[in-house]
């Protein structure tokens, strides 16, 4: 099978277990949400599947390759990559500079197509008007954005975001919406980790839910966010009664 799997992940740190025993699938062309409260594991779990973590337990497969433990820049060479909640560009360099990185080392292409990639993302996420700004002068929302570019400028056909709209506001949120649905119907992949709720019902075909390190609901969005052990953990009512724009 084609995709993301997960099977019994743990992630101990100590006597710490950040993950306990999680499986999941990703499938083509298919955007799972992933929610839960701040410290369930959720980072964490990205975090062993590209390779910053190696798991203590479980295997991680990508399109049937075994990529457990498997070093950061080669899981990026298989095709997937990961946009991280704190924004670390290379604040000295330009964002077209930046993207081009991705292109560069990423996606393993040449200086003449890395270039016209780099181009292409730029336009796709909206940043034409900070191309050519150091990426440590533009304002968050770009940043955000230059984040996601970075990622896709890999290559990668599968993204983990990592809460890359923390900080918008309503409208920002929408364009942000806009550029993962055209990321999607170019035929990629995505988990979407995020606090809003209107984003995650809005976009994810399925959602899984993290609580104290343990997947406690795997399922539909409708289905999901009215899950009695799903709104004791997180959601604390049922989402018709939540504001969630």
């Amino acid at each position: 099978m084609t995709g993301l799997q997960c099977k019994d992940v743990t992630m101990k740190f100590g006597a710490l277990a950040a993950v306990q025993m999680v499986s999941f699938s990703l499938n083509p062309g298919e955007i799972l949400g992933m929610i839960g409260p701040n410290g369930a594991g959720k980072t964490t779990l990205f975090n062993c599947v590209i390779g910053l973590h190696k798991p203590s337990s479980g295997k991680i497969y990508l399109n049937n390759v075994d990529i457990t433990g498997m070093k950061p820049h080669k899981v990026c060479r298989l095709g997937l990559a990961k946009t991280s909640q704190i924004m670390e560009p290379f604040q000295a360099m330009t964002v077209f500079e930046n993207v081009l990185v991705g292109a560069l080392h990423g996606g393993r292409m040449r200086m003449g197509p890395a270039a016209k990639e780099t181009e292409r993302v730029i336009e796709l996420v909206g940043l034409n008007e900070y191309a050519f700004k150091l990426s440590g002068s533009i304002p968050v929302p770009a940043r955000r954005r230059l984040e996601l570019a970075r990622a896709l400028a890999t290559g990668a056909n599968i993204l983990l975001l990592d809460e890359n709209m923390a900080g918008l506001n309503p409208h920002e949120v929408d364009d942000a919406l806009r550029i993962i649905n055209q990321i999607r119907d170019s035929g990629k992949s995505l988990i979407v980790v995020e606090h809003i709720m209107r984003v995650v019902m809005g976009i994810s075909d399925r959602i899984i839910v993290l609580n104290y390190g343990s997947k406690i609901a795997d399922g539909f969005p409708e289905d999901v966010v009215n899950d009695e052990a799903v709104i004791k953990a997180y959601l604390g009512e049922k989402l018709s009664s939540l504001k969630v724009a």
